[in-house]
């Protein structure tokens, strides 16, 4: 009887667990290769916002498609054909895209504001 109610307790734990952390984002999961749109601000700016749209990024500059070069943890560096260089940009956004399940747009920042869909987005 004790077991089947240990046993119990933990299938209710990880059905809760698992609830919990379904559709979180705020992690963009990028491989060599990809290409994604990404600010073209510059290196100084703080919005580090990618998205899988193209669009505006959340400082209000246009975003440029870029290619995924290496990915490392919490990181990847991109390159575009209007960069010089690869840039370094967060793959753990402290804002996300609040546009629902249904959105593709994945899209990541460090600052708030909208989305590339037009959603506003929510702090994590």
């Amino acid at each position: 009887m004790k077991r089947a109610l240990i046993i119990t307790a933990v299938f209710f734990t990880m059905v809760i667990v698992a609830f919990a952390f379904a559709g979180t984002k705020g992690k963009m999961d990028l491989k060599v290769g990809d290409e994604i749109y990404a600010c073209n601000c510059g290196e100084k700016c703080p919005c580090n916002t990618m998205s899988r749209n193209p669009g505006n990024c959340t400082c209000g500059s246009p975003m440029v498609k870029a290619k995924v070069m290496k990915v490392e943890e919490g990181k990847a560096s991109l390159k575009s054909e209007s960069w010089d260089k690869e840039r370094s940009f967060k793959t753990v956004g402290k804002y996300t895209c609040d546009c629902g399940p249904d959105c593709k747009c994945e899209t990541i920042s460090q600052n708030p504001g909208k989305c590339t869909c037009g959603a506003e987005m929510k702090k994590l």
